[in-house]
Formats: structure tokens, C-alpha cells, sequence
């Protein structure tokens, strides 16, 4: 082509339609999509996507009994007519409406009922560990959040190691006959896994913060609550 419109020899004007047509044919790079990572990454993959599932799982399930537990205006309707049951005199009317409230409000202020006629501190002291008892039941299975969200880039960089340790040994079976291509599929491979690990674990630390800060907010309108209540026992009747 080129040599029929420029004088060139054509030897030259040869090399050049090779190389351009060497170009031409020169494949486009395919990306990589996370999910073509995720099955490159073996079975490291797999437990770190369990660990991913059972992580959302106990967020979502907490996180409902969360929402369940911290009903502000619910429970402030609540104090008002245990406070006005307390001002009529009304104990056992009061003492029910507690008993009947199956929320970790209703449990703290029936557990002080239950001690009326015993001196104050003692009152406190029942609210105060039946409170304690009650924040254990909101924490619970929260813990296997963090644990996922510190455990997750852990089991991602062992999967690196591994994948690392396999390259290596197939370099070493190759011989004389190393290829390039060998050694960066083997890279590849153990790095995808260290990616998964930082994502589950980034995820996990996310969830498991949104959590702590809900079971803070539930313990101080708890305790809110209670300091109403002791209140409400120290008027003079």
C-alpha cells in the first residue's frame, strides 16, 4: 500500500505494512471486573464471603432489635403514666403497666417496683443490674462483627502467602522453562485475595460502628429513663 504511493523499496515499504499491520491486530486489554477477581481468588474467597454474609446478617438482625428497643417518644408516654399512676397513688395499676411493657424500659422499671419498700439504693441498685442485664441482650452477637471486620484482612493476606507460596513452587517444577506469564498469573491470583480481606474488613468495621453508636444512644435514654424514675420514688408523697 504504502509502497505504491511514496518511491520506497520494497523491502521497506514490506516491514512497514507488517508493522502496521501488527498494530492493527493488536488485541484490546480486557478488564478485570470484581467479580472475575472474587473467582480468581480460590477458596480464600469463599470463607471470606461467608464471613461477609454472617457479618450483614447479625448488622441487620441487631440493628432491627436496635430500632425495636430505642422508641423515644414511646417511652416518654410510658414514664408520663407510670409518673401519673405514682401521683394517684395507683401502685398496682403502675406495677402492671411495667410488667405488661415488654421493652428493656418496661423490664428496668418493673425490676424497681419489685423492690418498693426497700430503701433507695437498693431500688437502684436492682434497676441499675437489671439495665446491665438488658444492654448484654442488645450486645449480643455483636462482637462477631468486630471479630469478622479484624479477621477479614487477617485470612486475605494468608491467602497471599498461600497463592505467593504456590507460584513460586510451579517456578521451581518449570525449571529453565520459566514464563513471565507464570509468575504474574500466580501474583495476581494471591493478591485478589488480600483485596477481599480489606473490603470485608472495611465493611465489618463500618457495620460494627453503626452498631456501638445505636447501643450507646439505647444505654443513655436507658439510663435517662431510670434517673426519671428514682426521681419520681424521692418525691415526697
Amino acid at each position: 500500500m504504502i509502497s505504491k504511493l511514496l518511491m520506497i523499496p520494497s523491502d521497506v515499504a514490506a516491514a512497514i505494512d507488517t508493522m502496521e499491520n501488527a498494530t492493527v491486530a493488536t488485541p484490546a486489554v480486557e478488564r478485570v471486573t470484581l467479580w472475575d477477581m472474587a473467582l480468581n481468588g480460590g477458596w480464600i474467597m469463599l470463607v471470606l464471603a461467608l464471613l461477609l454474609v454472617l457479618a450483614i446478617y447479625i448488622f441487620i438482625e441487631r440493628y432491627l432489635t436496635l430500632n425495636g428497643a430505642l422508641k423515644g417518644e414511646a417511652d416518654s408516654r410510658f414514664m408520663d403514666q407510670i409518673r401519673q399512676y405514682v401521683h394517684e397513688g395507683n401502685i398496682d395499676e403502675a406495677r402492671r403497666l411495667a410488667k405488661e411493657t415488654a421493652t428493656p424500659l418496661g423490664r428496668m422499671i418493673s425490676k424497681g417496683f419489685s423492690r418498693l419498700g426497700r430503701p433507695l439504693p437498693d431500688i437502684q441498685a436492682a434497676i441499675e443490674n437489671e439495665g446491665q442485664l438488658e444492654v448484654a441482650r442488645l450486645e449480643k452477637h455483636v462482637s462477631l462483627v468486630a471479630t469478622v471486620a479484624s479477621l477479614g484482612p487477617m485470612i486475605g493476606f494468608l491467602g497471599t502467602v498461600v497463592g505467593m507460596i504456590s507460584a513460586f513452587q510451579e517456578m521451581a517444577y518449570a525449571g529453565n522453562n520459566i514464563d513471565i506469564q507464570m509468575l504474574a498469573s500466580g501474583i495476581y491470583t494471591a493478591m485478589v485475595t488480600t483485596v477481599g480481606g480489606l473490603i470485608v474488613g472495611i465493611i465489618c468495621y463500618f457495620l460494627n460502628n453503626l452498631l456501638v453508636s445505636r447501643i450507646n444512644k439505647v444505654v443513655f435514654e436507658l439510663e435517662v429513663r431510670a434517673n426519671e424514675f428514682m426521681d419520681l420514688l424521692h418525691e415526697p408523697a
